[in-house]
């Protein structure tokens, strides 16, 4: 038995659509996060798109010193990218899924809404651990790339 669970969060960019998603559809979102949340992100493999692997090494005081993902889709499209935990962290503790899917909705010309969502599953035994679960750490993503997209 599994419990499955979905967090998700919005907030609306006075920018282009396309602009934000030149930053959340490539790996320019590190160069923007890296300093603030993570002390370093190191490309294992890939360039970018589906099947690119990250480890990501986490400051001091977050639940987890580092974990691994791995870009299962960018849809250049639709604006969405769907990124799965493939190796440690939540992994570690009992979860058979933990992705994270960032989309950009174009509002009007000239601004858009960018929206986070945490899917997850976790096994039966291991449901005290879905205090883990926070979209806060996505949210401070959000915030710090919609001020770098409003700076430039």
């Amino acid at each position: 038995m599994k419990t499955h669970g979905k967090i998700s969060s919005e907030m609306e960019v006075e920018v282009p659509a396309s602009q934000a998603w030149d930053l959340y559809g490539t790996l320019k979102l590190i160069d923007v996060v890296v300093p603030d949340l993570f002390k370093e992100i190191k490309i294992l493999e890939g360039e970018g798109g589906e099947g690119t692997i990250l480890d990501l090494i986490f400051n001091p005081g977050a639940p987890f010193a580092s974990y691994e993902e791995r870009i299962h889709k960018v849809d250049d499209e639709n604006m969405v990218k769907e990124i799965d935990v493939s190796k440690g962290g939540f992994l570690d503790i009992g979860f058979t899924l933990f992705r994270i899917c960032w989309e950009v909705m174009e509002k009007t010309p000239s601004s858009c809404i960018t929206r986070v969502s945490i899917t997850f599953d976790v096994k039966e035994d291991s449901v005290a651990n879905l205090s883990y679960v926070s979209i806060l750490p996505f949210i401070g993503m959000m915030k710090a790339t919609t001020n770098y997209l409003l700076k430039n």
